[in-house]
């Protein structure tokens, strides 16, 4: 089973309204103020899946910083599913800022059948202290309850694009040791936080972390998953592809060449998303 753990969907209203929204939403604007940046419905990630042989999908909105928008999206998502419920999974936005109403929406969310919360980004501005002060109930409520939220996260170094955050991965750090444990997805590897796991104090604090790929072509060489397996453990790697930014063929591609065993490989594009979601009981 191939499960993709990290695409992006958009409502018609969205799509059809974006430069409009762009006024609205600052973090919105970021990204997708770029024209080129692509945004996709329901049925073109269906039908790229089907090209890709695909299984799952993983649907996420996008980090909101206001309510109307997070339930607009939120209930995209939660329909998309009830379209096709053997092929996509739910994890649903959540606003930072308002612990109070996100709680409320994750709450909702999961009776809805979502399975996770995020992609939780801050893409304009660097998330602070504060904001994980302010995020703390919030995480202290998916920690009791086992509900995995996926973090954006991005190295500070290198070449500029779209949506790239000015967070140092040490403030990620420092969510993993305030809520142990707490399911935590960083996505594009984590911003090069997987690397610190060398340090044997880090990687005892890091064992509900995981790591997506997502952007993984136009981030790092094919040696990554290579590099990353012998710091982390292929089991602590899941196949994410950020759709519609970079079809899936390209990291099978990559992952082929990569080196690892068939084994391994099936963990990364599938086996370890399954046991994390408990999906191994559900229907195909």
């Amino acid at each position: 089973m191939i499960i993709d753990c990290h695409t992006h969907i958009f409502p018609d209203k969205i799509r059809r309204d974006r430069n409009a929204i762009c006024h609205r939403d600052e973090g919105f604007a970021s990204i997708y103020k770029d024209s080129r940046a692509k945004m996709m419905g329901v049925e073109e990630l269906i039908a790229s899946m089907d090209e890709a042989e695909v299984e799952r999908s993983v649907v996420c909105g996008f980090s909101w910083g206001r309510p109307d928008l997070c339930s607009l999206h939120n209930d995209y998502l939660i329909e998309a599913v009830s379209r096709y419920p053997h092929r996509l999974i739910a994890f649903i936005s959540l606003l930072p800022s308002d612990p109070d109403w996100s709680g409320r929406a994750l709450e909702q969310g999961v009776k809805a059948g979502a399975k996770g919360a995020g992609e939780v980004a801050f893409y304009h501005q660097e998330m602070t202290i504060q904001d994980i002060s302010m995020m703390k109930p919030l995480l202290l409520m998916m920690e009791k309850q086992g509900i995995p939220v996926l973090l954006h996260t991005n190295e500070r170094l290198g070449h500029a694009y779209p949506g790239k955050g000015m967070t140092p991965v040490e403030r990620f750090y420092e969510i993993v040791l305030a809520h142990p444990q707490l399911p935590i997805v960083l996505a594009h590897w984590g911003g090069g936080l997987l690397f610190y796991e060398l340090m044997s104090e880090v990687a005892k604090r890091m064992v509900n972390v995981y790591y997506d790929t997502a952007a993984s072509p136009f981030l790092y060489s094919k040696r990554i998953y290579h590099v990353a397996s012998e710091i982390v453990g292929a089991e602590k790697i899941l196949f994410g592809t950020d759709f519609p930014l970079i079809p899936p063929r390209r990291y099978f591609q990559e992952l082929e060449a990569s080196g690892l065993s068939v084994e391994d490989r099936k963990k990364i594009l599938g086996l370890n998303l399954s046991r994390l979601l408990k999906l191994a009981g559900e229907a195909a």
